[in-house]
């Protein structure tokens, strides 16, 4: 039976390939979703890839995760150092969480590193740019085998 992995990307991630290349890559949201089911399907998941640039949709989609899929691979973008609407979420649900970031957030502007996801979420996988991405459903094969 294959288990359903939420994919989740929260704001401006919608615009990778256009913002800042040097940092995010040149590669688009449709390239990460692609290359995403491929791991996915490798992995044994269903991959349920969305984004939203708001905060509210990702608390929704968490909670949603909670009885519809066995885990969440989460770039929370920005929204990793700011929100504890975030952060309560996945304390709220079973299902494991991995954050992820493109970029290494510790080696970027000091108010990246901290996350405010990362003490709710099972591990954090950051500065792998696509791969972080494959690394974390690979840590949710792990996790829910």
């Amino acid at each position: 039976m294959t288990r359903k992995i939420y994919v989740l990307n929260g704001p401006n991630l919608n615009l990778l390939g256009q913002r800042e290349p040097g940092i995010y890559g040149a590669l688009t949201l449709a390239d990460v979703e692609a290359a995403c089911h491929k791991e996915g399907d490798a992995l044994g998941f269903e991959i349920d890839f969305r984004q939203s640039n708001h905060e509210g949709v990702l608390v929704d989609w968490i909670h949603e995760a909670h009885s519809e899929a066995a885990g969440v691979a989460f770039n929370p973008g920005a929204y990793g150092h700011t929100s504890i609407a975030l952060h309560d979420a996945i304390k709220a649900v079973i299902v494991p969480v991995v954050e992820l970031h493109i970029s290494n957030i510790h080696a970027r502007e000091a108010f990246r590193h901290k996350s405010m996801i990362s003490p709710a979420a099972k591990g954090m996988i950051c500065g792998f740019g696509l791969d972080s991405y494959l690394l974390a459903l690979r840590a949710l094969k792990t996790l829910t085998e």
